[in-house]
């Protein structure tokens, strides 16, 4: 009796740090994301000149874009470290790399101080932010993956995102009370740094906490021969896996970007919607997203992956252009746009980690996600932002960003029917 209760003890434990290690690194990751979308009229004040405030602001999300362009370098690095030294050594690395990125932001002089030196270092602490983000994403669902039981991966799957969205949801609130605590030229002068250091304090703690998780079995499991089989070759012969991921990634990393991270900057720049209130709609939305994702990897446990991805992408599609519609120039407009878009959002948001890891083998499963996503969000995810307010503000076509989204929508929904279906396989071999 004694030894059974001491096995279901470890066991808890056991899980309890899997769901914290992975996850607070997770959410720390989506919080410099979050916060770097939420703080950009402040970064494009205090980093660039100010001869030009609509240049500014371009030039600020074009930093956010450029940050992604390291992603798919990280995303090959931290995959190869995942799937020759280990998923918990990547996941470790990359939060820590992370970290220093926040406090680089966190730390920087302004524009006025050193002229261009500032945007400079603003570019290195993206790229650096970029390149561990890149790793970071493949490598925490990958280890998630596979410590989930089969039966109840796609529930296990939403920590993913439920935590990266509490981490987006705090950055939202912290940046919503400074909004409402500090006299705009405190916010200027030093406010908008707090989100940052706070960030780099953060990460480094999760670092903490994942160095004392353990290695999953299926890691574990492999003989040397296999992890140190050469990755070239493997890659190439899962070329249509990798394919398959960049099809089912597309229209998410746009529209979730789109309506669950730059919304509220977008209100608040475009169409001039108070910056408090879009704050506080972005967070009732987010909560309502949070809600949505556990129904979804539940029933995805029920049904199968496919069914849940089609309705995510087919919904988010059809959803798109009303939701837009109804966006004008009040918060309670943005708070339902927001959360109808998140729901649909959510279904494939819930599961995809857990499909990723389901298209691979052990010995590929972290890299094999990892370059194929990271080049996929960083071509289209992270260009999003720029191309909606260059499109809507400069050139005055908003609408043509949003058929933009749309198309690339249907592109992922015509790709879940190229993959099998996968729940419940055993992620071992």
């Amino acid at each position: 009796m004694s030894i059974a209760v001491t096995k279901q003890q470890t066991g808890r434990v056991s899980t309890t740090k899997t769901i914290v290690g992975t996850g607070i690194g997770n959410a720390v990751e989506w919080y410099d994301w979050a916060i770097y979308a939420t703080f950009t009229p402040f970064i494009a004040s205090q980093l660039f000149s100010k001869a030009d405030p609509a240049s500014a602001v371009l030039s600020t999300l074009a930093i956010f874009a450029v940050g992604f362009v390291a992603r798919p370098f990280g995303g090959f690095l931290f995959g190869w470290i995942g799937d020759r030294v280990g998923r918990k050594t990547s996941m470790t690395l990359a939060v820590g790399l992370a970290s220093l990125g926040s406090l680089m932001i966190g730390i920087a002089p302004t524009f006025a101080s050193i002229g261009a030196w500032a945007s400079l270092m603003l570019l290195v602490a993206r790229l650096i932010q970029g390149l561990a983000h890149g790793g970071e994403l493949p490598s925490s669902q990958t280890y998630l993956s596979e410590m989930a039981p089969k039966e109840h991966r796609g529930f296990w799957a939403t920590l993913i995102y439920t935590s990266g969205t509490v981490g987006i949801l705090f950055g939202t609130l912290l940046g919503a009370v400074l909004n409402m605590t500090l006299t705009a030229d405190a916010m200027n002068a030093w406010g908008w740094r707090i989100p940052f250091l706070l960030g780099a304090a953060m990460g480094l703690y999760a670092l903490i906490m994942r160095s004392r998780l353990h290695e999953t079995d299926a890691f574990e499991g492999e003989s040397l021969a296999e992890k140190r089989a050469p990755l070239w070759p493997q890659i190439v012969r899962h070329r249509k896996q990798a394919l398959q991921v960049i099809g089912l990634t597309v229209g998410l990393t746009v529209i979730y970007y789109v309506w669950g991270v730059v919304a509220p900057s977008y209100a608040t720049t475009a169409l001039k919607i108070d910056r408090g209130e879009a704050l506080w709609a972005a967070v009732i939305a987010n909560i309502v997203f949070i809600a949505a994702l556990p129904f979804w990897g539940k029933l995805s446990d029920r049904i199968g992956r496919k069914k849940v991805l089609w309705s995510g992408a087919i919904g988010s599609a059809a959803m798109h252009f009303p939701m837009t519609w109804l966006l004008k120039d009040s918060a309670w407009q943005l708070a339902v746009g927001m959360s109808v878009m998140l729901i649909f959002i959510a279904a494939s948001a819930a599961i995809v980690p857990a499909v990723y890891a389901e298209l691979f083998p052990t010995s590929i499963r972290t890299v094999g996600v990892g370059v194929p996503y990271s080049i996929c969000v960083a071509v289209f995810g992270g260009t999003a932002p720029y191309l909606q307010q260059w499109l809507g503000t400069t050139m005055g076509m908003p609408q043509l960003f949003n058929i933009y989204a749309v198309v690339l929508l249907v592109v992922s929904a015509a790709f879940v029917f190229t993959i099998p279906e996968t729940k419940g396989k055993d992620l071992t071999h």
